[in-house]
């Protein structure tokens, strides 16, 4: 069983920078493909960004490339998700999910999920 815990979210002027975090317990962490998912009202949920197993490949969707940053700690089992030049347009809730199943550079198919985490940039 894989339990994951978002924090870092919050309210940002356009231009400002977040930094999410994914705290995960449980031992196939290390061995997982993980990633951020996010949801804005009104839309369906979409990959932002996906790291496979060891750090060494990763993923990012066009629309966050040159501004967002993904990494992992397998010894703190945590990713995270540096958000910089944030965008009204990336308002959304973002979620961590796990895909113990992948070696990709995403989850193609997550089989676990966080609560969620509420990105609001607003000036």
């Amino acid at each position: 069983q894989v339990r994951l815990v978002e924090s870092g979210g919050g309210l940002v002027q356009p231009g400002g920078s977040l930094r999410l975090s994914c705290a995960a317990s449980g031992r196939i962490f290390s061995s997982s493909t993980m990633g951020w998912f996010r949801q804005a009202p009104g839309k369906e949920r979409e990959l932002v960004s996906g790291i496979n197993w060891s750090g060494s490949s990763t993923y990012y969707a066009e629309f966050v490339k040159g501004r967002f940053t993904i990494s992992r700690d397998n010894v703190k089992k945590t990713m995270y998700l540096q958000m910089n030049r944030l965008e009204p347009e990336d308002t959304a809730v973002y979620y961590c999910a796990a895909d113990t199943s992948s070696s990709g550079e995403y989850p193609s198919r997550p089989n676990y999920w966080g609560q969620g985490t509420q990105v609001t940039v607003s000036s």
